[in-house]
């Protein structure tokens, strides 16, 4: 003969302030994460550009973009270095750089709070590089490079 098999009682689940304190706590972990994530990406990306007159920018915009299309046609580049010293090594590519000349702009993005813009010069290394003759302190810099060579105009802004 068969025994029934022994009933299962389940308790009844019964949601405590432990269960509530472990929700809210996951919660705002989460967001609290995410704020402090997207927080860096934004202080880490955005250079804070701004412009004095916006409508005026909104008029040379086309221009911009004729120029920006015209250097990149000119196919040169150029890799930014900072030297241990705090001097700047700029190596420079591209068909016809052979006799440019390179200056160039060095100021603090906002809110650094330091209000700090340098004119830049450089003389020409070897193979291509230039080396600044001042040097730069530490810390965040936008550096504006503009090379010429043979009556044509290249630029580039670079975060270093």
């Amino acid at each position: 003969m068969n025994s029934p098999a022994p009933a299962i009682t389940r308790t009844p689940f019964r949601f405590s302030g432990r269960h509530m304190l472990a929700i809210l706590v996951a919660f705002f972990g989460v967001v609290t994460v995410v704020n402090v994530y997207m927080a860096h990406l934004a202080s880490s990306t955005f250079t804070g550009e701004v412009t004095d007159n916006g409508y005026v920018a909104s008029q040379n915009f086309n221009r911009w973009l004729d120029e920006a299309a015209r250097e990149k046609a000119l196919g040169w580049k150029a890799v930014v270095a900072r030297q241990v010293d705090g001097r700047l090594v700029v190596t420079v590519t591209g068909k016809g750089t052979e006799a440019a000349a390179l200056s160039g702009q060095a100021d603090r993005p906002l809110g650094t709070g330091a209000a700090d813009v340098r004119a830049i010069a450089f003389t020409r290394g070897t193979g291509g590089s230039f080396v600044s003759d001042a040097k730069l302190a530490g810390g965040r810099w936008h550096l504006r490079l503009t090379l010429s060579a043979g009556g044509k105009q290249w630029h580039s802004l670079d975060a270093i």
